[in-house]
């Protein structure tokens, strides 16, 4: 009982601080200090910290993440790696599986919070002035997320309970705030006035106090209140730490009882020339034509400073993929345990997959990178494996087979097809050579040129990569 009740006076206490830290800006308005634009500045700022600290808390996030058919987290191939990695002495380690639901935090807020942000800042011409009442509403509402999760999240071991995919849905609110007053203040606070300004503060803190309950109460913890009171605060709050379709069970591997026998290390430059496709591909999907879609715009506009700021998104994305595919394949010792092949990954220290050899099947995989450096790459299939897994690219395949005994008799891949080659350079010449041709033309504007390849482009990469990948798979 004791317990219990300590529980609910935390949890009190804890929404009584959100309550007067959220409720700051209104000694501003009282004072005429604050209007609609600085209101926007703090939140703002709020909001970025917020989306910040939420990306770095889904990075520790102990528990598993139910898998999502769909596949649209950016580097969703990592959801599969296992282990992670401790950054500071006396932290949790963070777990590669998470960083796609970082990435999307990341990129939920630079796709829909920023460009409005973006936009306001440089054609509204607000003038902040930074008071007393703007820096201790923001030092306020910052330091409150910054001290939970020093405190609470690592300090108290929090991250063991959660999911990463349970922490993406942390910013969609705020964001939402943020932009409702972005958009109320570009009408002037002459037409709004400064009561519509206390109303969004206190909505704003309606809402803080409602996540700061969803964070950090428990049914459980309440159930021994009056059932009107306990029923009332259940259903204005919602309150549950986190949906249990929200979490599953730590995703880790068990190694086999048994003593390693022999060793494969992987090629690593076959997986760095490999992971060339993976950015090729990577376009296909919307966080790789997004990613094209600001330098596109700075190309039009002609502005060689521009131009180069703009190059970094694309880089940033094709460098991150890279990683992504080196983590994945580069860093995997291949072992033979008893009757069981482990793929063990020596950076992080943790099997990532487990397959019976001799029930297991194996098939050569016709890679470009395999037949540029005479390397070597298994397909396998497992019963009960959910997921595609391979065996190498290995320096020598032959070898490999051997070493590890496992029961594989065909080891060499298609012989070279120069007729396969030829026709498919042939029409992948045939796709490009109108969008070429309009560049060389004096009949077409520059600007017509581009955005012609902006529209069609993507539609052109898919059939032109296809043919390109099937003439080098015959090289």
């Amino acid at each position: 009982m004791r317990n219990r009740l300590i529980s609910v006076s935390t949890i009190v206490f804890g929404a009584f601080g959100v309550i007067i830290v959220n409720l700051i800006p209104l000694i501003g308005i009282a004072a005429g200090e604050l209007n609609l634009r600085a209101i926007l500045l703090i939140y703002w700022i709020e909001a970025v910290t917020t989306v910040l600290i939420a990306a770095t808390k889904s990075l520790f996030a102990e528990q598993g993440s139910p898998g999502l058919q769909a596949k649209m987290e950016p580097l969703h191939e990592l959801r599969a790696k296992r282990g992670g990695f401790q950054l500071f002495h006396g932290w949790p380690p963070i777990y590669p599986r998470n960083i796609p639901f970082a990435l999307t935090i990341l990129g939920f807020w630079i796709s829909v919070g920023a460009p409005p942000s973006v936009l306001y800042l440089w054609f509204g011409h607000p003038e902040f002035i930074f008071s007393v009442d703007i820096l201790l509403s923001i030092g306020a509402l910052v330091g409150m997320q910054v001290f939970e999760f020093m405190t609470e999240y690592i300090g108290e071991n929090e991250y063991t309970d959660v999911s990463a995919q349970a922490i993406v849905q942390t910013p969609a609110q705020f964001s939402a705030v943020v932009l409702s007053v972005g958009i109320l203040s570009t009408a002037g606070d002459s037409v709004t006035g400064g009561g519509l300004v206390f109303v969004i503060v206190i909505m704003k803190t309606i809402i803080s106090v409602r996540r700061f309950y969803a964070e950090h109460a428990e049914t459980s913890i309440l159930a021994g209140l009056p059932d009107f009171i306990h029923q009332l605060i259940s259903r204005v709050f919602e309150m549950s730490r986190s949906d249990e379709d929200e979490i599953e069970p730590q995703p880790e591997v068990t190694l086999p009882d048994a003593e390693v026998n022999a060793r494969v290390s992987t090629d690593r430059r076959a997986v760095l020339l490999g992971s060339i496709w993976t950015i090729i591909f990577g376009l296909f999907n919307r966080f790789g034509v997004g990613s094209l879609v600001v330098p596109a715009v700075a190309v039009i506009i002609g502005d060689p400073l521009l131009i180069g700021v703009a190059m970094i998104i694309p880089l940033a994305v094709f460098g991150a993929q890279v990683l992504s595919f080196y983590l994945r394949y580069g860093t995997i010792e291949y072992q033979r345990r008893g009757d069981s092949i482990v793929a063990y990954d020596t950076v992080l220290d943790a099997p990532q997959w487990i397959a019976p050899v001799h029930t297991a099947e194996f098939e050569v995989k016709n890679a470009v990178s395999d037949r540029l450096l005479d390397t070597g790459t298994l397909d396998i299939t497992a019963e009960k494996i959910d997921r595609d897994i391979q065996f190498g690219p290995v320096s020598n395949i032959e070898t490999a087979v051997e070493t590890l005994d496992l029961p594989v008799n065909q080891t060499d891949r298609p012989d070279r097809d120069l007729a396969v080659m030829g026709a498919a350079t042939a029409l992948a010449l045939s796709f490009l050579v109108v969008p070429i041709g309009m560049y060389f033309s004096e009949k077409v504007a520059p600007l017509t040129a581009i955005g012609f390849t902006i529209a069609v482009g993507p539609f052109l990469f898919i059939p032109v990569g296809l043919l390109i990948h099937a003439g080098l798979s015959r090289i």
